[in-house]
């Protein structure tokens, strides 16, 4: 089979299991699958802690987490920068079932120089570069009569520099270990390998593949990846070149795959000699079409998208870098509950099961070489540029390549994407105009995105909004999403970042450590606790837009809402309402479901709720999207009372006589139904509570966070029943006042008006002290369930919220 030429496509259409079983590639793991079920390795590491002895170690793992070696942040001086080496050996036995077979070693990831020896004897050239899949043809080394000696020298500082400044100076933690998974595999001498596929949305396929060894007949079998699908058998023609063979056909009305639709297709490929199968590689993937309109924006199967994206470190403060599939079903969950489309991997590929993930539950990705202020020299990026496509490449998630990350860019690579992914995909510069995309991260407002309708490029920040100390995203989000949804050279955006670095400090009592604020950025805490624009995302970037409307006399039941997805009918959501009425000991509530009216993407129309005659006897009306898979898109809260009215109606104002005051030298006491209150005079300040139980520890408040001063003369008097001790301060008297009114029941109530003295201020308020020692949990009615900044109002609920006491920060560090 030499020279090119076309011939019809021989296959079977059954095959039997026992053969299956023999022509299929076999794996023994060495280590465990991922964070979850390490397996022990013998290890020693050179410096840092516990150096100089042999012990063992969980692999896969960063060895620091497991109490080796030294921490290191990116931003270490050279001079204190951790570069230790770590050595690790295992024996495993060689099936005997092996004989006659090609055996390889494959490790998913190591940090960072890797040189690995079976039986005293190297496996190969010295593997650079972290975060890439590489393997070593070992037949030659193992033994099947007694056990084997794998032994792995890893560097964590690299010996080539190009490599040091694309990973390991950089604006993260950084590692040492083998920290992804290492396995054998068992493969017949003639073997299918590095199988890429590209699948559109008209139904056409090409397939390459490149074997080991000639074959005469291939057969190619796929099955739409839903229960109770059929394999279909495709009739094809084959055509052999030098280095590869291309297979090109077409399957009739294809399961399209887009975030919204995860359609996955498994493809299964049998190569032949003379009728009897030599290998059978299997393959995942999607149909879909990724089209790149200059001036214009990205398609997806034709539709024009936004991308509502964030950054994503592989990171659980337990195990660093080492992942597991667990931990990104968890990721990926909590970014579909954002209403998020997209991820970039920053700044490195992520592991395969990262990518599955995203491939089955819906997100566009973005796949990037490392590179973050420096970039791999070209050899050595052209060999890890291939081994990140050749391990991603059939992935429908990954819609573009990223060269490298804020100046990191090897120029010379750009062109080399094509030569190797069979889907040409698009190829992106982070932080830079580059190749038809602005991509420029961090632009303010008024100076930044004002500026991109001056450019002719699409626009796609690759970081935007950073979140130090969940300071930036929901703030600062819905001004910046309206403007990109309106915007036609806008294809969206990629928040900084998902979650606070905070890793495990096995050196300082196993405490958080974020280096400061650099890795306090997360949307979420370190381990995954939901901060407040955690909230406001989901509802800024519901796909189910729900124009404002205040709940007033005249309600007819009706919202005008948009569609913001690109490929789903509103109509396949669920709309559920839900009036509720506040009390002191329970809320009363009734719920029904709206029919969800047919708004095609990108339209407006109207919702009309059947509400029931009564509904303004309720406090609040809520009203909940559903994707078509069941899981909430969001809840928005409509109130029909004020919280005012609502606290007036709930309080209760008669008791059995009106409170008693005495004047005592420099507070006012106050008695009413089993409670004592005591007043300051000079400035109103609630400076003790007591009742039958004992002293109340609630109290020295309110305090003026804007810093109260000249305080008018304090007064007393009786409305009706009810007592009131009332004072102004500031200048601004007829504003600034402070009342205490003490009902008969023994129910206080504070009003506090306050105009501040400055337009532009840090913060506004009323605050009270209590000792930390004493709090249990609040309880209290209004907007939650997170804490409100005037910033930040979307993302809440009005409801009755109760919090127990906790003290996660997400921002800690030694």
């Amino acid at each position: 089979m030499h020279g090119r030429y076309l011939f019809p496509l021989l296959f079977l259409k059954l095959m039997p299991q026992l053969l299956w079983g023999q022509v299929s590639t076999e794996i023994l793991m060495l280590s465990g699958h991922g964070a979850d079920d390490p397996v022990t390795w013998d290890f020693m590491c050179t410096a840092g802690m516990n150096t100089g002895k042999w012990s063992t170690i969980g692999v896969p793992s960063c060895w620091e987490l497991q109490g080796f070696g030294k921490y290191d942040y990116g931003f270490a001086k050279d001079s204190v920068r951790g570069k230790e080496q770590g050595f690790y050996r295992r024996t495993f036995k060689t099936p005997v079932a092996w004989k006659g077979r090609r055996i390889e070693i494959v490790f998913e990831g190591v940090m960072t120089d890797a040189e690995v020896k079976i039986n005293g004897k190297s496996a190969g050239p010295i593997h650079q570069g972290a975060f890439y899949a590489f393997r070593y043809d070992i037949t030659h080394l193992v033994r099947f009569d007694r056990e084997n000696l794998v032994e792995v020298k890893v560097s964590k500082h690299s010996a080539n520099q190009s490599v040091n400044e694309a990973e390991r100076k950089a604006d993260f933690w950084i590692f040492g270990g083998i920290f992804r998974p290492v396995r054998l595999e068992a493969l017949p001498v003639t073997h299918i390998r590095n199988v890429a596929i590209d699948a559109r949305a008209d139904g056409s396929i090409r397939l390459a593949y490149s074997s080991t060894g000639d074959h005469d007949s291939v057969s190619l079998m796929l099955k739409w990846l839903s229960p109770g699908a059929a394999e279909q058998h495709m009739s094809i023609t084959r055509n052999r070149e030098v280095e590869r063979i291309l297979l090109d056909t077409r399957l009739s009305n294809p399961r399209f795959w887009t975030p919204e639709t995860p359609e996955r297709y498994e493809a299964t490929l049998i190569i032949y000699q003379q009728g009897n199968a030599l290998h059978r590689a299997v393959t995942k993937f999607g149909f879909r079409t990724v089209e790149i309109k200059a001036r214009d924006g990205i398609y997806i199967n034709g539709v024009k998208v936004k991308l509502k994206g964030v950054n994503r470190h592989t990171f659980r403060p337990e195990s660093g870098r080492t992942s597991s599939r667990r931990i990104s079903e968890e990721d990926v969950l909590l970014m579909k509950e954002m209403n998020m489309n997209a991820v970039r991997m920053s700044h490195y590929p992520p592991d395969g099961h990262f990518l599955d993930v995203c491939d089955s539950l819906g997100l566009f990705v973005l796949d990037e070489l490392a590179g973050w202020h420096g970039y791999y020299d070209t050899e050595i990026g052209t060999r890890l540029m291939r081994e990140m496509i050749d391990h991603d490449v059939n992935h429908p998630s990954v819609i573009m390549w990223v060269n490298g990350n804020e100046g990191g860019h090897n120029r010379d690579l750009d062109p080399l994407f094509a030569d190797f992914d069979i889907q040409q995909r698009h190829v992106i510069h982070a932080w830079e105009r580059f190749n038809g995309f602005d991509t420029q991260h961090y632009r303010e407002f008024n100076y930044g995105i004002g500026n991109y309708d001056n450019g002719r490029d699409i626009t796609l920040p690759t970081e935007f909004l950073h979140g130090q100390f969940d300071g930036g995203h929901g703030a600062g989000l819905e001004d910046y999403w309206e403007k990109m949804w309106r915007d036609p050279l806008s294809a969206g955006g990629f928040l900084w970042d998902f979650a606070d670095n905070a890793v495990v400090r096995r050196d300082l009592k196993d405490s958080l450590d974020t280096d400061k604020h650099r890795g306090s950025d997360g949307i979420l805490g370190p381990h995954l606790e939901k901060e407040g624009s955690f909230f406001a995302i989901r509802e800024i970037w519901s796909p189910v837009f729900i124009e404002r409307r205040e709940i007033a006399s005249g309600f007819d039941g009706s919202f005008m809402l948009e569609n913001r997805y690109h490929f789903t009918n509103i109509n396949a959501c669920r709309f559920q309402w839900s009036l509720k009425r506040f009390g002191l000991k329970d809320t009363q509530t009734k719920e029904g479901q709206a029919d969800p009216p047919s708004i095609m993407p990108g339209q407006r129309g109207k919702l009309n709720i059947n509400l029931p005659d009564n509904w303004n006897t309720y406090d609040v009306l809520d009203l909940t999207v559903s994707r078509p898979d069941g899981k909430e898109v969001m809840t928005r809260s409509h109130p029909i009372n004020t919280p005012a009215e609502i606290s007036s109606r709930m309080v209760v104002r008669t008791g059995s006589a009106p409170a008693r005051l005495e004047d005592r030298d420099s507070i006012y006491r106050v008695y009413v139904t089993g409670s004592i209150f005591d007043i300051r005079k000079r400035d109103g300040r609630l400076m003790k509570v007591s009742n039958t139980h004992g002293d109340v520890p609630f109290a020295d408040g309110p305090v003026i966070q804007q810093g109260a001063n000249n305080f008018s003369p304090i007064n007393h008097r009786y409305d009706g029943d009810d007592l009131v001790i009332e004072t102004a301060f500031d200048r601004k008297s007829h504003y600034n006042t402070l009342r205490w009114t003490i009902h008969p029941s023994g129910w206080i109530r504070l009003q506090v008006d306050y105009f501040p003295g400055a337009y532009f201020t840090d913060f506004i308020g009323v605050n009270f002290s209590m000792p930390e020692s004493e709090i249990r949990s609040v309880t209290y009615m209004g907007d939650g369930p997170y804490r409100i900044w005037k910033n930040r109002m979307k993302g809440n609920l009005l409801g009755v919220w109760t919090k127990e006491y906790n003290t996660t920060e997400t921002g800690e560090f030694p």
